[in-house]
């Protein structure tokens, strides 16, 4: 069973052991999400469902459990969707983007909520997939399965907070705060998205491609240990709330931190734009 990342060569070698797996295309554009449609038609790995950020990985409806630019849906919801793809909780899933690990670290967030603990990022992406020769298939996404068994839900194996749960804890010091979005937004130089600059008071800054090499792969548990002791500057691992724009690019920083041996952290999804769009809570620029 693999948790957090599987290499390659990891997943040929699964492929041929005739263990069941199910792989998932988590590629995605934020600023045009209509092209992770066409990144999916054009190359993935052979056999891979697409896992589409705004259609299965998010929701849009009143009744979301929490706000932000991407809802997490219903653990109901997002279970029906998997048993409709034959995904069954027997089986190993791997995800993975071409995006530096951006957007499939939301999927290997859910199906741990969800309660499956086999769930592993595939490290360096497709990029790797194609530089080891890996099959590809091309074209429209097979039609989804119908009468598959069900998918069962679990206890969650990985826990969110919400905006009224974070805003009283803001300053004391058992909560530790880590922004993974690019400097100078958390600093309030800029903002292409939300309607409001700055980042929530307190917050730790980890942009999450500092988690992998310039060749798009993970850094060593070592370097990931050593560079979040240095931000984390005796703080307890166990205080930490992930969080980036809307609750996408938080995980991989809350993966690193796996990997670094610091323990399961919590992911606040609603993040920057849930928590500038609500009334009367403190923004910071610096």
């Amino acid at each position: 069973m693999y948790t957090t990342l599987i290499s390659v060569q990891q997943l040929k070698e699964l492929q041929a052991s005739g263990q069941a797996y199910k792989v998932f295309d988590c590629s995605c554009d934020l600023m045009k999400p209509e092209m992770a449609d066409v990144m999916f038609e054009t190359a993935r790995i052979q056999g891979a469902h697409q896992a589409h950020l705004d259609r299965h990985l998010s929701t849009h409806k009143a009744t979301a459990m929490n706000g932000g630019r991407h809802p997490l849906p219903a653990r109901e919801t997002v279970a029906a969707w998997l048993a409709s793809l034959g995904f069954q909780n027997h089986m190993q899933a791997v995800v993975y983007d071409r995006n530096g690990a951006n957007y499939c670290g939301r999927l290997w967030w859910m199906l741990k909520w969800l309660g499956h603990d086999a769930v592993a990022v595939l490290d360096g992406g497709l990029q790797a997939w194609q530089a080891a020769g890996g099959a590809l298939d091309v074209g429209p996404a097979s039609p989804a399965t119908t009468g598959a068994p069900a998918f069962e839900l679990k206890p969650a194996l990985r826990e969110w907070v919400s905006t009224a749960q974070l805003a009283p804890q803001i300053g004391h010091p058992n909560l530790t705060l880590i922004d993974a979005r690019g400097a100078a937004r958390y600093r309030g130089e800029m903002e292409p998205i939300d309607p409001v600059a700055g980042h929530i008071p307190g917050a730790l800054n980890r942009p999450f491609n500092e988690n992998l090499t310039a060749e798009g792969f993970f850094k060593s548990p070592e370097l990931l240990r050593a560079e979040f002791d240095t931000i984390l500057a005796g703080r307890e691992p166990a205080s930490v709330v992930h969080h980036c724009g809307s609750g996408v690019s938080a995980v991989p920083n809350l993966l690193a931190m796996e990997l670094a041996g610091l323990g399961v952290t919590r992911l606040y999804p609603g993040s920057w734009s849930e928590w500038c769009n609500t009334p009367g809570l403190p923004c910071a620029k610096s």
